[in-house]
């Protein structure tokens, strides 16, 4: 049995282990958005230059495959053997996959740029359990919703202002695309320094066996998970919503700005920036209510409130080159659907942290990324099959109807998903038990 992890006690802005978190995976969530959002771009060239099918779809189910093939062993990894060390090791590939970001770029060859965004998902494969297993470890439970509700905000705000920095660069380096590896690398290393701010915490299992079923989700952690209904619900809630959010961002979003209202890179990655506005205060939100709790009417709201705000972005206007609500109205959607997803996610992503035994934590946090991962291939595969039907000759369907197709998946959650609020510290009581 491995000892307990010393925690912290101390106001969390002080803590250095706190700060390094927050930097290394903002950066590094920034770099592959970055990454993706270029490539994203790239494919839209490559549709409109060689009349074939947007290729955005192929791209989003190419960066989830590695999360699919890997998330169960990088959990099992990150209960036997040391959490900070994988986040190092994890942020030093980094480096490496960025340097074949450039060489991907200066090739030309889409091929090329999608085998170094797969590499690019599997090196967060990695991260991923790591990165949430430690914050448990690290901090107390009444911390634990305010650290979280910090590491979203700034996980998503990464994830926007990577869409809207690589508009800016997909037009300022066109030609010269792999110029843009220089910045990344940069920046990886950067998040390799501040990830050696992070203290070490006890391995949790490091008696842990690998079985086969490890590579997916092993037996014992199976049974946790279909043993707790709660902790069930919760995978699949999260991974529903991140299957929406595949579908919103980048692709319907990118759609809207580039096909629908006629702009360039750099104005729909500012479109698509507008989701982090309302991402921050959601999460800061979140994790100011739920305080020492894990809070269900904040998760029923923010999936009703996002409901809402895709049906309203998925209102057709009169004229094929805007939408019902408008460009202003398109801007104070997009900050309310962020607001609304900080308001979901952050309780849930507390859950379960908190849920979990100690010696699975990492194992079940792998369940997690492969079920949210999963979620995010079939997004890529969703919005390819209505790209494909609203291309229907005839059917002059306008592109913002994205929206209301993402909106169809989240609407069984609105429906059935009621989570009961509860004290963390009850939660906590029935793992010791």
């Amino acid at each position: 049995m491995a000892d307990e992890p010393q925690k912290s006690h101390g106001p969390i802005y002080k803590d250095r282990s706190f700060l390094g978190m927050l930097v290394t995976q903002f950066l590094g969530a920034f770099n592959d958005n970055v990454f993706k959002q270029i490539l994203l771009f790239v494919c839209i060239d490559f549709a409109a230059g060689k009349r074939e099918a947007d290729l955005q779809g192929l791209a989003t189910t190419v960066f989830a495959i590695p999360f699919i093939i890997l998330s169960g062993y990088c959990g099992f990894l990150s209960d036997k053997l040391s959490k900070r060390n994988l986040i190092v090791t994890s942020k030093v590939l980094e480096i490496v996959v960025m340097g074949l970001g450039g060489f991907a770029f200066l090739s030309g060859n889409i091929s090329i740029m999608m085998a170094v965004l797969f590499l690019m998902g599997a090196q967060s494969a990695l991260f991923g359990p790591s990165k949430y297993g430690i914050l448990p470890e690290l901090f107390s439970e009444k911390d634990l919703p305010r650290v979280n509700g910090w590491i979203l905000m700034t996980t998503f705000l990464s994830i926007i202002l990577g869409f809207a920095i690589s508009g800016e660069i997909k037009e300022a380096l066109n030609d010269d695309l792999w110029k843009a590896s220089y910045i990344c690398v940069g920046i990886a290393i950067v998040g390799t320094l501040t990830a050696l701010m992070v203290r070490k915490t006890p391995i949790a299992n490091p008696d842990a066996k690998f079985e086969p079923s490890t590579l997916i989700v092993n037996s014992e952690t199976r049974r946790l998970i279909f043993k707790d209904r709660r902790l069930l619900w919760t995978l699949v809630a999260t991974s529903v919503f991140w299957t929406t959010g595949g579908v919103v961002y980048p692709n319907a979003t990118n759609d809207l700005g580039i096909k629908q209202f006629g702009w360039g890179e750099a104005a729909t990655g500012r479109l698509a920036a507008c989701t982090g506005i309302g991402i921050a205060l959601g999460c800061l939100v979140a994790g100011y209510l739920s305080r020492n709790r894990f809070n269900g009417k904040l998760v029923r709201l923010g999936a009703i409130g996002m409901f809402i705000g895709l049906i309203l972005m998925a209102l057709p206007s009169s004229s094929p080159t805007t939408i019902a609500i408008g460009v202003p109205g398109a801007i104070i959607g997009l900050i309310w659907l962020g607001f609304c997803a900080g308001l979901f996610t952050v309780p849930l992503q507390v859950f379960l942290q908190t849920a979990t035994p100690r010696l699975h934590k990492g194992r079940i946090i792998g369940a997690m990324n492969l079920a949210n991962w999963i979620g995010m291939a079939m997004a890529g595969v969703y919005y390819s099959i209505w790209n494909q039907i609203f291309a229907i000759e005839g059917l002059n369907v306008p592109y913002n109807a994205m929206y209301g197709a993402a909106a169809l998946l989240l609407l069984p959650l609105v429906l059935f998903y009621h989570p009961e609020s509860i004290d963390l510290s009850d939660i906590s009581s029935e793992q010791n038990d």
